[in-house]
This record gives C-alpha cells, structure tokens and sequence, in this order.
C-alpha cells in the first residue's frame, strides 16, 4: 500500500471514530453554536469537530511519516491554531485576539524556516521577497486560515470544499514527484472526509472555529512546506486556485462591504452559499452546486501543472472572469 493512502486511511477512521466523543465534550465544555437571525441551522449544536480531524490527522502523520523538523514545524503550528480554535469556540474571542493566535501560528513556521522567500516567474527567472519574505508568509497563512473559516456556513460546505482541495494537492504531489506533501495532505483529508460523516446535511456537529481555522492553516503550510522542498512556485499556485471558491468569495464580502460603508469583518448573508439559498436552493443542493464548483476549480488546477507561463495565465484570467461573471449575476456584490 501506498504510504499516502495509508496516511489517508488512518486518518479517516480514527476521525470517525472519535467526532463522537467530541461531540459529547462540545457538550460538557459548552463549545455550542446558537443560532441567531444570520445562521442556517435552528438548533443549538456542537461545534468543536475541528478536534477529531486534528486528532486524526496526527495520528495519521505519526504512523506514516519520519519526525523530521519541518514535520514537527508543521505539528506545532498546527496544535497552536487548534489551541486558538478550541478556546474561540467555547468563549467567543474577539476578532484582535484571534487574529494575534493566528499570527503566533503562522510565526511557528518562519521560526522552522518554512517560508516563502522568493516566487517563480512564469516568464524565467525568480522573484525573490527578501525583508518581505516573513510578512508575505504570515500573510499567506492566515489568509488560508481565514477563507476557510469564512466559508463554514453551510451544512458540509467548508469541510467538502477544503477536502476537495486536498485532493487536488494530494494528485499533483504525486504527479510532480513532491510525495512528503502527498502524504500530509492525504492525512489531512483523511481526518475530513471521516468528519463529513457527521458533517453533511442534516449536520450532527459543526467543526467550528476548531477545524476551519486548522485546516486553512494546514492547508497554507502544506502549500508553503511544498514549495520550499519542491523549489517550485506551483505549490502555492494549486491549493489557491482549489480553494478559489472561498478565496473570491471572501474577496467579494470585502468588496461589498467597503462600498457599501460597513465594517468589513462585521458578518452579512451576502455570501454566495446565502444567495443560493435565496433562490430557492436547498441546503444540500448548495452544498453540492458548490462542491462541483470546487472540483473544476481543482481540475483546473491540475491543468495548471501541465502548461506553459502564457497557457497557465489564460486559464487564470478565464477562471476569474467566470467567477465574476456568476457573481454578478446572482447579486452577490449587492448589499444584502
């Protein structure tokens, strides 16, 4: 067997197996998210289900992988925004604080050096970031961390969305040959896809602050590790054009708000999951339009890795202007 579907394997089950007894601690803890005029659900449920995919992902990279620094890096970093996401979703931090956790996360790798220091050009030759090396690092992570988290709105939605983009990550590490990516990767969507059992609609557990915000996190730092090892800028390009759904959606609730003169961290139901059920949409009929969205955003980034500088920015400028174009036409930049 394949070390990366090991990695994947083990994660699975032992998400699955343990989100129940997550669930229960949710409970016991009072991580609980309530409903108010904004959120879909009408219950109150657990969320704290980001722990058993981090739990399931560890178990997974400790079975299949040799503990070398950058692994370690990669742990620590991510135990940290877990720390960050459990204290979130029991007291509710304020936005400062949580982005201060974010930042010490994201400072975990530059002080492993895992860090993007310079940038291909598609054209020949590097870009190289200097002084503007750990900024643009610490950037980049905690932009992940954040699209992923805007994204959980929806039962599934976050967790289907970012295990779509693991997958991505997972083939084309094993088509370029980057196969320490494939196998963290693979532990990481192992650890969803066990989750989405009690994920899915009708949801039994959200994954809260816990989950989103370490499997952006993982996400940022596999891409970065990727790079760094592979010497290729293409490791950042794929998990960004696979997470394009809630990049550009995130991209768009800032736009919206700026023009329309409201704070742009204050939440509205202006994003596109919200709109789609406007129209008419069911949840699960969202999920799912959203999620075959995301794997052709992810085929397109396999594609991606097969083309040349000017082929690769056609298919970029051909998915930005699709992704405006439907923007546009379901209101997705109007104040709502």
């Amino acid at each position: 067997m394949q070390v990366y579907i090991l990695a994947f394997v083990i994660a699975l089950f032992t998400s699955w197996l343990l989100t129940p007894y997550v669930k229960k601690l949710a409970f016991r803890i009072g991580a609980l998210d309530k409903p108010d005029g904004r959120k879909v659900h009408k219950g109150i449920m657990p969320r704290l289900g980001g722990l058993a995919i981090y739990l399931g992902f560890v178990v997974a990279v400790l079975c299949s992988m040799h503990l070398s620094k950058d692994v370690m890096a990669l742990l620590l970093g991510g135990t940290v925004i877990l720390i960050v996401g459990i204290i979130d979703d029991v007291y509710q931090l304020p936005a400062k604080v949580k982005l201060l956790g974010q930042i010490a996360a994201a400072a975990v790798l530059v002080l492993f050096d895992i860090r993007i220091e310079w940038l291909n050009n598609p054209w020949g030759g590097y870009f190289y970031l200097e002084y503007l090396s750990i900024p643009f690092t610490i950037f980049w992570v905690i932009s992940f961390t954040n699209v992923v988290n805007l994204m959980d709105g929806l039962d599934g939605l976050a967790a289907g969305v970012a295990g779509i983009a693991s997958i991505t990550v997972i083939l084309v590490a094993i088509q370029q040959g980057f196969y320490p990516v494939a196998v963290i990767t693979a532990a990481l969507a192992g650890g969803i896809v066990g989750f989405m059992r009690y994920n899915f609609n009708p949801a039994t557990i959200f994954m809260g602050d816990t989950g989103s915000m370490f499997i952006g996190y993982m996400l940022a730092a596999i891409s970065i590790f990727g790079a760094v090892k592979s010497a290729a800028t293409i490791a950042l390009i794929v998990p960004a054009i696979a997470l394009g759904l809630p990049i550009m959606d995130t991209a768009f609730a800032i736009v919206r708000r700026y023009t329309n003169g409201r704070p742009i961290f204050q939440p509205d139901k202006g994003h596109l999951h919200h709109r789609l059920l406007a129209m008419g949409m069911t949840q699960r009929q969202a999920v799912l339009l959203m999620y075959i969205i995301s794997a052709i955003l992810g085929i397109a980034a396999v594609l991606l890795t097969e083309v040349g500088g000017y082929y690769a920015a056609i298919i970029i400028a051909l998915i930005i202007t699709a992704v405006v174009f439907g923007a546009k036409k379901i209101g997705i930049l109007n104040d709502r």
